[in-house]
């Protein structure tokens, strides 16, 4: 059932930032299905709320299992653990605490105190994993970061004339918008803004609550007022950050369109830009920015999540552009690891998707 509950929290994803995803089971005393819901942001009400109005009567000496600890406090909604107490329900399965600190362990204090046995653990790490951004923010007040790459067999982005499409295939760049459906924000650099005018959109043909924040790194203030970007602005939010230094005329011939422009001393930091990130509620960001980008957020330390993506061709030559630049590692001591490493095949590319051990001091 917890599964199931975890099945159905997923169906918000792109629907309830910056709330987290949720799914509700009720089952009655002979083990049946009850009820069942999960959250959407604009639906207001909770997976919890949901659930028990579709069992009813039958909630009465119910087991729920929530896929998040159930919040205790008034928010955009009354206690979720007052409708479960309420309801009648006498045991509660969730298999994590909920990090925000109005609820964490208010929510199972709540339910024990009011008679309920509460049980956790269940299926954690599959619940921690469906919000794993949620939880990142909530922890570090800053976005979770997952870094997108795609090359040749030989780590190759583009060729030595700078030819770079397409290097995946068609099934590929599906899950890329797949990807992006699951995030607050993408990121790029001013190259591939230059190079490439992207629109970088959500793509994915799934609603989504808000749409894509696109987020620029552009220290000398490139961007045109004529590319993709800047012409649907106002369709969806651009931030560009730039140096204090950048020219004030190119600053307010973007802020024209549309554009949020953000300077920071020099353009380039990129703990900054987070911070600035999570101050604006975005709690996830895809980088899909090229090898400059990449290196760069690597070098920080600043990367969450990475999936690269293969496709299965040979490049060559010491001039073409490469998957990853930045200052890199030394050793192969201190290279960046994978942990909880996950291969999927999309047409004939490879996709490798894992969490970068974080190296100590």
């Amino acid at each position: 059932m917890m599964r199931r509950a975890l099945s159905l929290a997923a169906r918000g994803c792109g629907q309830v930032s910056p709330s987290p995803l949720v799914g509700c089971v009720i089952t009655d005393a002979d083990g049946g299905i009850a009820g069942e819901g999960y959250y959407l942001y604009e639906q207001v009400k909770h997976a919890e709320t949901l659930a028990l109005e579709e069992a009813g009567p039958r909630a009465s000496g119910a087991t729920a299992y929530v896929s998040l600890e159930p919040h205790a406090h008034h928010g955009r909604t009354p206690p979720c653990t007052d409708a479960l107490i309420r309801a009648g329900v006498r045991r509660v399965v969730a298999p994590i605490e909920d990090p925000n600190p109005k609820v964490s362990g208010k929510g199972f204090a709540h339910l024990r105190a009011a008679g309920l046995r509460v049980e956790t653990g269940l299926l954690a790490r599959d619940a921690a994993r469906l919000n794993e951004k949620y939880i990142h923010f909530m922890r570090h007040a800053r976005p979770f970061v997952h870094l997108k790459l795609a090359s040749s067999l030989d780590g190759r982005i583009a060729t030595r004339t700078g030819d770079s499409r397409w290097i995946t295939g068609e099934q590929s760049r599906a899950r890329v918008q797949e990807l992006r459906h699951e995030y607050d924000a993408i990121l790029v650099g001013s190259g591939t803004a230059i190079n490439d005018n992207p629109l970088l959109t959500d793509r994915s043909g799934e609603p989504r609550r808000l749409p894509l924040t696109r987020v620029l790194l552009d220290r000398s203030l490139r961007l045109s007022t004529d590319s993709q970007l800047a012409l649907t602005a106002r369709d969806a939010p651009v931030l560009v950050f730039t140096s204090e230094s950048a020219d004030a005329s190119a600053v307010e011939a973007l802020e024209r369109r549309g554009i949020v422009v953000l300077r920071e001393s020099d353009g380039r930091n990129l703990n900054q830009v987070l911070t600035q990130l999570g101050q604006r509620s975005i709690q996830s960001v895809l980088v899909e920015g090229g090898a400059r980008i990449a290196g760069a957020f690597l070098d920080a330390g600043l990367v969450d999540k990475v999936s690269f993506f293969i496709a299965p061709l040979v490049i060559g030559g010491c001039d073409a552009a490469s998957a990853v630049g930045g200052t890199g590692a030394e050793t192969i001591a201190a290279a960046m690891r994978l942990s909880d490493v996950e291969f999927k095949q999309h047409g004939p590319d490879i996709e490798v998707t894992g969490y970068p051990i974080k190296h100590e001091g």
